[in-house]
């Protein structure tokens, strides 16, 4: 039996101000203030999205976790990591 389809994540535009992020039909805009943990990586890092699961997405070469609701809704989510 094969596993659920996942498409893939992609980033469509950056800028110093933040990234933008396709998602199946839906396109998310992480700004560097809400999400600071991408401030000061290289476009190669931010690129490297992976979509783990409908709902997962994860970063390895920055080794950043969010949940897809978590970009949707960052003020839902007001725990905030402190940026290396």
């Amino acid at each position: 039996m094969r596993g659920q389809h996942i498409s893939v994540a992609e980033v469509s535009v950056a800028s110093n101000q933040g990234f933008w992020l396709l998602l199946d039909e839906e396109e998310l805009y992480l700004p560097f203030s809400a999400f600071p943990w991408f401030r000061k990586a290289s476009l190669e890092q931010v690129m490297a999205v992976e979509r783990l699961s409908k709902s997962h997405l994860y970063w390895p070469m920055l080794d950043i976790d969010l949940s897809v609701e978590s970009i949707r809704r960052p003020n839902d989510f007001p725990l905030i990591a402190r940026s290396k």
